[in-house]
């Protein structure tokens, strides 16, 4: 499968490469903002697998994004048939505290950079083989779960995210595109320990990336349209 992911650099999304790689018939468009992130992302599938052709990088920053680079990018990958929306913002801050600049670059990167960058590969999920779209979310965004202070504007983009994918599976379902989404619970990453510092989460992200490596190319054979809470506490 051709296989798009964002926020590959590190966390999940890096161990979600490292674990698509794996297999030889996937080949992988890695993005991310962090260009050492990517270079050494690489740099270790190559070790591992043996193949750099396996995974391919493009430096891209969903909130100055460059079309025309990513349109290239993906002439050379060959189409999309997976596209992981994992790329996440964390602005911790009181709601009082939260600027408008803070709420944009949220929203920016979260909810907006997914939004265009569906809309950017449309035409290759079109023509792809069984594509899926998977949206990563949070429990933060998940109705009715617990949410917590300081998060406030986090949580709002992550559930935007969610119901688009609900609007989007419904809208797309005649393409054959499956739509879902993920709200992830505790897992160890960066993202976590700047949200909750101290805290131990009992899912490490190398478990979690092989979760989302399997489900993005499985998962849409079960699901389509469905908010799935993965998490064993939130957090």
């Amino acid at each position: 499968m051709r296989i798009l992911i964002t926020g590959a650099s590190r966390g999940i999304g890096r161990d979600a490469v490292l674990a698509l790689a794996e297999d030889p018939n996937h080949r992988i468009l890695a993005l991310s903002r962090n260009t050492q992130g990517l270079m050494e992302l690489q740099e270790e599938a190559m070790q591992r697998h043996g193949s750099g052709q396996r995974v391919q990088i493009l430096p891209f920053d969903l909130e100055q994004p460059d079309w025309h680079t990513l349109q290239a990018a993906l002439g050379v990958l060959g189409g999309v048939d997976v596209l992981i929306n994992n790329a996440g913002l964390l602005i911790s801050r009181p709601f009082a505290e939260l600027s408008d600049a803070d709420w944009d670059a949220l929203f920016a990167v979260n909810f907006f950079g997914a939004v265009r960058l569906i809309r950017t590969v449309l035409p290759q999920l079109q023509q792809g083989n069984r594509p899926h779209i998977v949206n990563i979310s949070s429990m933060g965004g998940y109705q009715g779960s617990s949410k917590f202070p300081g998060l406030s504007a986090y949580s709002a983009s992550k559930a935007a995210l969610a119901n688009l994918t609900e609007c989007l599976a419904e809208e797309l379902k005649d393409s054959g595109i499956a739509v879902n989404c993920l709200a992830l619970g505790a897992v160890g990453t960066e993202m976590l320990t700047a949200a909750f510092p101290g805290y131990q989460a009992p899912v490490t992200s190398s478990e979690m990336g092989e979760f989302l490596a399997y489900f993005a190319t499985r998962g849409h054979h079960f699901f389509n349209g469905k908010i799935l809470p993965v998490s064993v506490t939130t957090p």
